[in-house]
């Protein structure tokens, strides 16, 4: 992420961030002709304890310093979560020392599956599970994975990213009763990594052709949230199986890599994974 997309990033996510907060939640008085929702940027400069031009030039993007705990007090005033201030100092900072994509970045390939974790998704059979690293690029998936969402085998190695599959393929489309949601929930992932990494452009070359190809990518983008592991409820509507009802756990591995596992599992309460093993063995036996 270069200078210019990083203070970009960082001013649209303040004014995000601010426009969710109510006076009246933060404990001021309401005012009147607000134009816009949430706090005005004065009113975060007060609960900040900074000065109104400051913090103006900081929203603007302007390049200018900023501590560590003034940035905190900026992250309390706006209620930020752990990873959402992680995504501000990141922004913020520019924690680059040579302000270059380092080798590291510039030589990138997708992590790959070890034994272990092969064995570890084989045994996870009614509870379809994707790996991804940290640009949502897909490395490897169960077989209830190919069967709940797509045969990922037969999508060629460069286009397995699972934002671009969620805006281009009509089977991840149709699937979800509530889209929006299915996709937000791997943005807030791609966001927290998108200002973990700050250094590698590639972020901004992918989110620019998204934006540039697909209708409806910016505005999910700019209310995404910044969730490293997000757990949510979702509710599929399988062509074969059905409403399928399944709660994502979404787990980092610990190591040297970025592989995080988005494992589906059947909600108790539902037939889904009597759903599942039939459609698993009707596979299997068809």
């Amino acid at each position: 992420m270069n200078q210019t997309a990083r203070l970009a990033a960082l001013s649209s996510f303040l004014k995000a961030q601010r426009s969710k907060i109510s006076p009246q939640s933060a404990g001021l008085p309401p005012g009147i002709r607000r134009r816009t929702p949430g706090l005005r940027r004065e009113e975060v400069a007060q609960l900040a304890g900074v000065s109104t031009t400051w913090y103006t030039w900081l929203e603007q993007g302007r390049d200018i310093q900023a501590s560590a705990n003034v940035l905190d007090a900026i992250a309390a005033a706006l209620r930020l979560t752990h990873d959402e201030r992680n995504y501000l100092h990141a922004l913020a900072l520019d924690t680059s020392s040579s302000g270059g994509v380092s080798a590291e970045l510039q030589h990138y390939k997708p992590d790959t599956i070890s034994a272990p974790l092969g064995k570890i998704l084989q045994e996870l059979r009614l509870c379809p599970t994707i790996v991804s690293d940290r640009r949502c690029q897909i490395v490897g998936w169960n077989e209830a994975a190919a069967h709940v969402f797509l045969d990922f085998e037969q999508v060629p190695e460069a286009e397995r990213n699972m934002i671009r599959l969620l805006f281009t393929r009509q089977e991840l489309r149709r699937l979800a009763g509530n889209w929006e949601q299915f996709a937000s929930g791997f943005l807030s992932i791609f966001r927290a990594y998108y200002g973990q990494y700050v250094e590698d452009g590639w972020y901004d070359q992918f989110l620019e052709e998204m934006q540039a190809v697909h209708p409806g990518f910016q505005a999910l983008w700019e209310h995404s949230e910044v969730r490293t592991a997000p757990e949510v409820e979702l509710e599929f509507r399988h062509a074969k199986a059905g409403k399928m009802l399944f709660h994502l756990t979404s787990l980092q591995l610990q190591g040297g890599s970025d592989l995080r596992c988005s494992i589906y599992t059947p909600a108790a309460e539902s037939r889904t994974e009597a759903k599942l093993a039939k459609l698993m063995d009707s596979r299997l036996n068809g």
